[in-house]
């Protein structure tokens, strides 16, 4: 129902080809990670701060209007690409004002996923040969399942923000 990303090229297209009514979410902490690649540090706070307003607008009238904001203030005249990473990623950074703060808290960052990959990864790298395909499967098991110990924290507001998604998505949204 929802895909977030990390700003692949070509990836909506993709997922549109395979799942087509995928609403595809890019990760806003890339999509600031790739701004900040532009500016000098003694900036980042600032900037940091002024691109917080555009992704914590209520809707998408007011995330444009913080975006025309900063492409006009002193930092957005300064680092003019900054204003052309959001306007190009702009279709992938609506989504999740289509939800209220409790779903967009869930779907702005792909941080959990990559921190599971890297858990899979770092057990992978000690060893680089299994005798089967068995057995790096079982390891692979092994890993996730140790990572899953670590997922004891509740997401607050969980149900709030599942009744939400179940107005959205209608039926697709099966709860039991």
């Amino acid at each position: 129902m929802i895909a977030v990303t990390d700003g692949l090229k070509g990836m909506t297209e993709a997922m549109n080809t395979v799942f087509p009514d995928t609403l595809h979410q890019t990760c806003i902490v890339h999509l600031i990670r790739n701004s900040m690649a532009f500016i000098n540090w003694k900036d980042m706070k600032g900037v940091i701060k002024a691109l917080k307003t555009i992704y914590q607008a209520p809707t998408v009238e007011a995330a444009k209007e913080e975006l025309e904001k900063f492409k006009q203030s002193a930092y957005g005249q300064r680092y003019p690409n900054i204003g052309a990473i959001w306007e190009c990623a702009w279709g992938q950074v609506v989504p999740c004002f289509n939800f209220g703060p409790e779903i967009r808290r869930l779907i702005y960052t792909t941080n959990s996923i990559e921190a599971l990959n890297r858990s899979i990864r770092k057990v992978i790298k000690t060893r680089t040969l299994f005798p089967n395909e068995d057995a790096a499967k079982k390891l692979i098991w092994l890993a996730i399942k140790n990572s899953t110990k670590e997922w004891s924290k509740t997401v607050s507001k969980w149900r709030k923000a599942l009744l939400e998604m179940r107005l959205f998505f209608g039926d697709r949204l099966h709860l039991e």
